[in-house]
Formats: structure tokens, C-alpha cells, sequence
């Protein structure tokens, strides 16, 4: 098996390692630049934050498992190959998000909403890594690809009907969502609806590291799992927090 490496710096010293395993049809160098482009709008969010190293495969998702390499490696599997360069970036940075959010099993009612958030964080990173093409491109023949990575986020935005009275739409869908976590064009609705939010304050994206603290996530309902984050999560994110509970109509005691 050839393994290709590669560890880029974000903010503070802080550095994202990946590995590229398995047939890319496509070379592993250019994969990996692909692959850090797509982290790195979220990872320089994270300057303190130590991560172990990530080994990525072309096939077999898009999942990133919750068994750990032999290394402690985080292990995640796309669905992708040759140089749909948009496709990996889409996949991959919702996966990376999963990884930022310390995934666990268990309190799978409340998955959907993680689910979201990693679909947000999918048109999050393409919107900015087309900003980062425009000016620093990996390769500058690549640069031009920019409108690529934003159009393929757009046309997700776009197909998202997000209604005026999301609190009435939860209501409507929370069974369905309660058992169908990666129904991705409801996870688009809610995505496309904070993305603004996300947008305005990057640094919000920190708070997803705390969404599944506590020992009691089994039996939580939403409105307890939205609470939970808020007890969990740094006091400056607090009024973000019930900002989308309230979004939700899950807000208050």
C-alpha cells in the first residue's frame, strides 16, 4: 500500500496531518493539497486544538468510522476519485467536521443536528476556500477552479427551502429527523439556515467541539441535548446557542 503524507500548519504552531491511502486515480500530492484546502477554513478555527493524524480513502464512504487505527488514527472514507476536486472538498470537510464535533456513538435522536452542522460546514469551507484560490491556489494553474467550489456549495444553498418559521418546521420533521439523521436535504435546510451565522462569526465553528459532552446523551431529548451543548460549551458562545434553540422552538426550560 503506498501511503502519501502530508502536515500543513494552521494558527499557533497547530498542524492537521493526513494521509492518503488507497487508488485516487488521481495523484495522492494533488489529493492532499485538495484535502488540507478543504480542512483549513475550519481547522484555523481551532488554533489550540491537537488532533490525531487522519488517514483518508477514496472509497467505502463518505463516513469517517468510529473505530480508531491501530495508531489512533482517525479513519475516513470518501466516495470520490480522478479530480472531481469539488466532490472531495464537499465530502471531506463534512467528515473533518464530525472529528472537530468528537463524534461518539450512542444519542442517535439527536444525530440529525450534528448532521446538519457537518453540512454546513461543507458549504462553509467551499465558500471560503474559493476566497483562498483566489489569492493563494495550491497551484496557480488552479486558481480559475475557485468558481467551481463556489458554484457546487451555491447550488446546495439554492436548493434548500428554508421556511420563514424554522421552529414550526422542526415540529413537522422532528420524528422523521429523530430516525433519519442523514436525510441530507432536510440536514441542507437547517444548514443553509445558520450558514449566515457561521459566516458572520467563524469562530462559532469552536463551539461544535463541545456538542456531545456529558454522559446522559442516550436519553436526551433535543431541547436536553441543545441544553447540554449550552452547559457545556464556553459562556461566549452561550448567546449563539439559544440564538439556534430559538431558531428551533426548543429554547427556554
Amino acid at each position: 500500500m503506498i501511503l502519501v503524507f502530508l502536515a500543513v500548519p494552521g494558527q499557533a504552531g497547530s498542524k492537521l496531518h493526513i494521509q492518503a491511502e488507497g487508488d485516487w486515480k488521481a495523484s495522492k500530492a494533488d489529493v492532499l493539497k485538495v484535502l488540507h484546502s478543504a480542512a483549513m477554513p475550519l481547522w484555523r478555527q481551532f488554533p489550540d486544538r491537537d488532533l490525531s493524524v487522519i488517514t483518508v480513502t477514496p472509497q467505502g464512504g463518505p463516513i469517517v468510522l468510529f473505530d480508531r487505527g491501530s495508531e489512533g488514527e482517525y479513519r475516513v472514507r470518501l466516495n470520490t476519485g480522478g479530480t472531481y476536486w469539488s466532490q472531495y472538498a464537499y465530502q471531506f470537510s463534512h467528515e473533518f467536521c464530525h472529528i472537530l464535533c468528537n463524534y461518539k456513538e450512542g444519542g442517535a435522536q439527536n444525530k440529525w443536528f450534528e448532521e446538519a452542522i457537518c453540512e454546513m460546514a461543507s458549504l462553509y469551507s467551499m465558500r471560503r476556500m474559493a476566497e483562498d484560490w483566489e489569492t493563494k491556489p495550491p497551484y496557480p494553474n488552479w486558481r480559475d477552479y475557485r468558481r467551481s467550489l463556489h458554484a457546487y456549495a451555491q447550488n446546495y444553498i439554492d436548493q434548500a427551502e428554508v421556511p420563514a418559521d424554522m421552529a414550526a418546521w422542526y415540529r413537522a420533521n422532528a420524528t422523521h429527523l429523530s430516525k433519519n439523521a442523514t436525510d441530507r436535504p432536510k440536514n441542507r435546510v437547517l444548514a443553509a439556515k445558520l450558514l449566515p451565522m457561521f459566516e458572520r462569526d467563524p469562530s462559532l465553528w469552536r463551539a461544535v467541539a463541545y456538542l456531545n459532552m456529558g454522559e446522559d446523551r442516550k436519553e436526551r431529548d433535543f431541547k436536553g441535548h441543545m441544553k447540554a451543548w449550552y452547559e457545556h460549551a464556553p459562556r461566549k458562545f452561550g448567546p449563539q446557542i439559544i440564538e439556534i434553540a430559538e431558531i428551533l422552538g426548543v429554547a427556554g426550560r
